[in-house]
């Protein structure tokens, strides 16, 4: 008998998108509701969200949404879900704070509500007993999160590392991470974004010193690229640039919007004369000034891109201009970045993507620090998550050299049930799962058949048939004419195509001819063949059959 269920939605198998579903008999609690990012082949789509059809299915059970911390891959799904199914949300002040000021922009007719946690505190959320405890990231208020159960703690990690030297001074938890590990951890789920990386992560308040070095020894302005949720780098950046004798302006809503509100709350501690305007940058010497752009990732419509397009008006790149990528890559947008950094060195920029030290570090644990998580908490379970299979794999190995019985991990994939019982743990498959895609323009999500439309489209190009059919005498009233966009064939084919396809629809009967769906089958099966052969392409095809 199964007394707890372990179901993620997302962030198993895959980095971000994370949402995990908690369950027992009368109660679901949701951990996050995150979002990712498309492939290059997904065509007109922005983000990526969990399928959300398990906890529609099961709504009478929810009875909120723990929030770990205030990133998107963790929380930017919530205006999709609240929409549905408007629960609580449990989270921490700045977390609360950056929610709420995107739900405002996202969802305006969905009133949240919030109900603030604290670490070390514990609180109850239908059967469950749950605690948040202090983790370091990349963002203050990062909590993981003990389920307190009969059977023991179900432990989320979080995004976590364990930084000696953080900017808010503010560590992790060691001591109460060993607590829950003596009182017994049933369950660990475990960040491994980083698995890969041996040794341990470097602080996030090493990156400050290489900042300001950089600062002092730029001839012109500078531009500092990053996450517009990285707080802590934000402070450095501000910290650094008014050692170095610079003055510090914001370019991009999201990055403008967050350093705003962060400021006002007390999380950034800047002071007004040390920032300016971005307008009034211009007036300032080259050699006082640095930029706070959004666009780390190439984001066709981020600051930065638009600037190495020469399509952002409030302030150019110049030559001499250093522009500074303090953000890692995430996989899959590489192209992007790069072709945004060529485009700036083609204007005359500096563009630095590594230094002789940090300019970036992570916000999640490397191998040792992982295994310090788990010496700490000594989990009985182990499921690692937060990476791709790559990752748990790599954590599996790691833990079975750590002395880890091999039965006793689970390298869960989205949709399965992770089933712990009294006395034992088993995976089931089954749980409604998958990515759902959105179009943040039109806020719908995009269909496969759609998907699969654009890829056609963006490869081969479509090819429109009209026919004209005399409907009284049951024949083609004209040659079927052929409208081509983004077919790349040689001059003729497309004559030879439709001169092939009129003789075969010449060959149908009258009562053929004059029933559309059926002549539109034949057209489409007939000239999927014709193009094929004198192209060896196959565009989008459009059929227009019209009775006269």
């Amino acid at each position: 008998m199964s007394l707890f269920k372990i179901i993620p939605l997302g962030g198993t198998g895959e980095i971000g998108k994370n949402c995990t579903v908690v369950e027992s008999a009368d109660d679901i609690v949701v951990v996050d509701c995150g979002i990712s990012f498309p492939h290059e082949e997904h065509y007109g789509v922005d983000i990526v969200i969990p399928d959300f059809t398990y906890l529609l299915e099961n709504r009478e059970k929810v009875r909120g949404i723990v929030l770990t911390h205030a990133h998107e891959d963790h929380v930017g799904a919530l205006s999709y879900l609240l929409t549905e199914l408007n629960v609580p949300l449990y989270c921490s002040p700045l977390t609360e704070a950056l929610v709420g000021m995107k739900l405002e922009e996202r969802a305006r007719n969905i009133e949240p509500k919030f109900v603030r946690m604290t670490p070390g505190e514990k609180f109850k959320l239908g059967g469950f007993e749950i605690e948040p405890v202090r983790v370091t990231h990349s963002i203050p208020e990062t909590s993981a999160i003990a389920f307190h159960t009969s059977e023991g703690v179900i432990l989320f990690t979080a995004d976590f590392k364990f930084d000696k030297a953080p900017v808010d001074k503010l560590l992790s938890d060691e001591s109460r991470l060993k607590e829950l590990g003596e009182e017994g951890v049933l369950l660990l789920l475990c960040d491994t974004t980083n698995v890969d990386r041996p040794g341990w992560s470097n602080s996030e308040s090493e990156v400050g010193p290489s900042l300001k070095e950089i600062f002092s020894a730029a001839e012109s302005r500078v531009f500092v690229t990053q996450f517009s949720s990285n707080i802590h780098r934000m402070q450095q950046i501000c910290d650094s640039a008014k050692a170095a004798g610079r003055k510090v302006s914001i370019a991009g809503r999201r990055m403008e919007q967050t350093f705003n509100l962060c400021r006002r709350l007390g999380y950034l501690n800047v002071a007004r004369e040390d920032t300016v305007p971005i307008e009034d940058s211009t007036k300032l010497p080259n050699d006082q000034v640095v930029i706070i752009v959004t666009g780390s990732q190439g984001e066709p419509n981020a600051a930065l891109s638009q600037m190495s397009r020469r399509e952002y008006n409030r302030v150019k790149v110049r030559k001499g201009d250093t522009i500074v990528y303090s953000a890692r890559p995430i996989p899959g947008n590489e192209g992007g970045i790069w072709r945004v950094v060529n485009n700036l060195i083609r204007q005359g920029a500096m563009v630095i993507t590594d230094y002789p030290t940090p300019v970036h570090t992570s916000g999640h644990a490397s191998q040792d620090e992982i295994k310090q998580m788990y010496e700490l908490t000594k989990p009985f379970y182990f499921a690692p998550v937060h990476g791709e299979p790559r990752h748990q794999r790599k954590m599996a190995d790691l833990l079975v050299e750590w002395g880890h019985a091999p039965h006793r991990i689970y390298t869960l994939e989205n949709g399965q049930t992770l089933n712990i019982g009294p006395e034992s743990a088993w995976v089931e498959e089954g749980a409604p799962f998958g990515e759902v895609f959105i179009d943040q323009n039109s806020h719908v999500p995009v269909a496969e058949s759609v998907l699969r439309h654009r890829h056609t489209l963006a490869h081969d190009g479509v090819f429109v048939i009209t026919v004209v059919v005399d409907r009284q005498h049951g024949e083609l009233a004209t040659r079927p004419r052929a409208d081509v966009r983004g077919l790349n064939a040689e001059a003729g084919a497309v004559e030879d195509v439709m001169d092939d396809l009129s003789s075969i629809l010449a060959k149908l009967s009258p009562s053929e001819l004059t029933v559309p769906d059926y002549l539109s089958a034949q057209i489409l099966e007939a000239s999927g063949k014709l193009i094929w052969r004198s192209t060896r392409q196959r565009p989008l095809v459009i059929p227009i059959v019209e009775l006269i």
